[in-house]
């Protein structure tokens, strides 16, 4: 799972501000000598015109690309959607920043006064608002245009124990209307002019309001393998084994070590350093990078797969670095299935959902049909 790799708009982008994105094509018009090569085989230039990635006719993947239907852009609503969990509704945002009373409760939770309440980049955050909150020690309280209360603390200042504390007091409180889809710790190191996000950051999502497709599959005596973020995205439910990690890297070392040691499973992988890192800062030279990196070592999982296996490459929504905007991008994500009984070749079309994926590998799998979505496993298989 790509974070934050679209591949186009959806039809309601304009409503959530996000007109024009398209994060591969648009990161391809940016980057000179851009080419993906192990992904051009397997098809993703078939799916959308990306500037250097050619259309492979036959691709040795099956192709298209999905919708999401839940009325959100953030990492949870996407990552539940493609295991099968569809919301009604957005989880609750707050261009405003928080409403007083809520952090005024907060502020008497945690016997700390907060500084910021708004909506921010964190790196711009850090800078702005971290000599004041090193002089006061008062924590810095701050959104996005994602449904997130994200807590920022140097690890001088706060010590790190402290600060997850503090996001589970805020996750405790925030229920009902304010039932925002993560709290977030959001540390830092470092002196004025040079404060630096460390790697200590933690998510506290809320629970799926139903079982998803690793909920099912654990009960049903599979092995469920959560590498990267998927662990907190998931409210740290429905796998038997996780590894936490935010490099892409060691998600992917992490990924084919799991390869080599788990038969009948679902192994699902986030690499979130395309959203974190280099989507939210604008950063189109290292999200390159970033996507080369993954296709020069794609062939290391593909060797591995078995007779019976099947590997899904996808999104959860886009997070365009060439717009002005650092936010999430409302946008149609790739789907690529690859496997030794699939077919190759297959246009898949444009799907309606992301929970298409999901109830494909439970059909797969055997597995009791999602509430969401429409399997297209007879079409793929040989």
């Amino acid at each position: 799972m790509l974070d934050g790799v679209g591949v186009g708009e959806l039809p309601d982008a304009k409503m959530y501000n996000d007109t024009g994105s398209n994060t591969l094509k648009n990161l391809a018009d940016k980057i000179s000598d851009f080419h993906l090569p192990n992904l051009e085989k397997l098809g993703l230039g078939n799916i959308i015109d990306i500037k250097g990635v050619n259309i492979k006719i036959p691709s040795l993947a099956s192709y298209g690309k999905m919708a999401e239907l839940s009325p959100c852009k953030d990492s949870t609503s996407g990552h539940w959607e493609l295991m099968g969990v569809v919301l009604e509704r957005p989880f609750p945002v707050f261009p405003n920043g928080f409403p007083k009373d809520l952090i005024q409760q907060f502020e008497s939770a945690i016997g700390r006064k907060t500084i910021g309440n708004v909506p921010a980049s964190g790196t711009e955050i850090i800078n702005k608002l971290g000599e004041q909150h090193v002089n006061t020690q008062c924590p810095i309280v701050y959104t996005s245009a994602d449904s997130v209360f994200q807590i920022a603390a140097h690890e001088d200042v706060i010590p790190i124990g402290e600060l997850y504390k503090m996001c589970l007091i805020a996750r405790k409180m925030l229920t009902g209307k304010y039932n925002v889809s993560r709290v977030i710790a959001r540390p830092f190191s470092g002196k004025l002019g040079n404060f630096t996000r460390t790697k200590n950051r933690k998510d506290y999502s809320v629970k799926p309001p139903r079982p998803t497709l690793l909920d099912i599959a654990k009960q049903n005596a599979y092995e469920v393998v959560a590498i990267g973020k998927i662990d907190e995205l998931f409210a740290n439910q429905g796998y038997t084994n996780s590894v936490h990690s935010v490099n892409n890297m060691e998600c992917f070392d992490a990924t084919v070590k799991a390869m080599n040691k788990y038969h009948k499973s679902i192994i699902f992988t986030n690499f979130i350093q395309f959203d974190m890192d280099w989507g939210h800062r604008n950063d189109c030279k290292n999200f390159y990078k970033g996507l080369l990196e993954f296709d020069t070592r794609l062939p290391e999982i593909l060797r591995k797969l078995k007779d019976d296996d099947m590997l899904f490459i996808t999104a959860d929504h886009g997070n365009d670095p060439t717009t002005p905007s650092t936010d999430h991008s409302r946008e149609y994500v790739p789907v690529l299935v690859y496997g030794n009984r699939i077919r190759t070749g297959l246009n898949l079309g444009t799907r309606n959902s992301f929970a298409d994926l999901g109830q494909t590998i439970a059909e797969f799998l055997k597995l009791p049909s999602l509430v969401n979505g429409k399997s297209f496993y007879r079409e793929l298989k040989l």
